[in-house]
């Protein structure tokens, strides 16, 4: 027979006790009563708690409407023949953590131990696809940022990062919170059994997808630093064009004011100062050397 399985929902004190049979340590009575705030995510764990077993979890989900990410947490306290879920709503009206999917993958004879490994497998997966959703994010920007303006762009990269370092922050404790398990470290009182060798066998294939998930994040910091050092030197080369385009400017404007400047100073033995076509030989000059300037700079390809 499958064990009890006792979900809850940012419950109240009053409903926490009415539920649980066995007694709960204040920390971790305070742990499942805490309210999420924006920025203020616990610490991944699994520990034993006397005769029990406690967890805490974060589950990250992608925002792809809002170009972000967020945290369903979820609190497991699991004794031999009991299993307690309390799941809280995320601030700014996020839903939060549905375990649907993990109650039709439960078997009658699961026990306390399989349940809470169906729920941080499903939790896994949830990093794995919340890493996939990162890369394309991150192809997203890079299909977008010869288009859009470089202020918009650095954003962008400055928040992916952001998010992948929360992620990090997360992932890692996660993963070694599920390694303890696999290491057969976590004993409860009276030496009663809450993961039995099953559930410790299927925990492995928990952490090899996290073991995954951390790859994939790196391959995805790899791929966002690319981005960025592609969006630096597109503004580097564009820097330069912009240079190269004051340069032309400046070096069509000097060659005349040079002339005009030869032409203007107030000498009485100059060439051409009583030529009757001084002034129409000034301005053939200006025009024939701007335009040869005009051409050679169009053979260079700075216009």
């Amino acid at each position: 027979m499958a064990a009890n399985w006792i979900d809850l929902l940012d419950p109240t004190a009053e409903e926490l006790h009415s539920k649980v049979s066995f007694k709960l340590q204040e920390s971790a009575i305070e742990l499942l009563l805490t309210k999420p705030e924006h920025d203020d995510e616990p610490r991944p764990t699994i520990q034993s708690h006397g005769a029990y077993v406690f967890g805490v979890f974060l589950v990250a989900i992608a925002l792809p409407d809002d170009d972000g990410m967020c945290y369903q947490e979820i609190e497991l306290v699991v004794a031999p023949e009991t299993i307690l879920t309390v799941r809280k709503t995320p601030p700014n009206g996020r839903p939060p953590y549905d375990p649907t999917s993990v109650r039709a993958t439960v078997r009658d004879t699961d026990a306390a131990g399989m349940i809470a490994y169906r729920i941080v497998d499903d939790i896994a997966e949830k990093y794995l696809d919340l890493v996939d959703a990162v890369d394309a994010e991150i192809d997203e920007l890079e299909d977008k940022i010869d288009d859009q303006p470089p202020a918009t762009s650095r954003e962008r990269i400055s928040e992916l990062r952001h998010d992948l370092l929360r992620i990090r922050r997360t992932l890692a404790p996660t993963r070694d919170a599920v390694r303890r398990v696999v290491d057969d470290v976590i004993e409860v009182e009276h030496g009663e059994e809450v993961f039995p060798h099953e559930a410790e066998i299927a925990f492995t294939s928990t952490y090899d997808k996290l073991l995954r998930a951390s790859d994939g994040l790196e391959f995805s910091r790899d791929l966002l630093a690319s981005v960025r050092d592609y969006q630096q030197s597109k503004i580097a080369i564009d820097q330069n064009d912009v240079t190269k385009r004051l340069t032309v400017a400046a070096s069509l404007i000097l060659v005349p004011t040079f002339i005009v400047g030869v032409y203007g100073q107030n000498f009485v033995h100059m060439p051409e100062l009583r030529w009757h076509y001084g002034y129409a030989y000034s301005w053939a000059l200006i025009i024939l050397t701007t335009i040869a300037q005009l051409i050679w700079f169009r053979r260079k390809r700075w216009i």
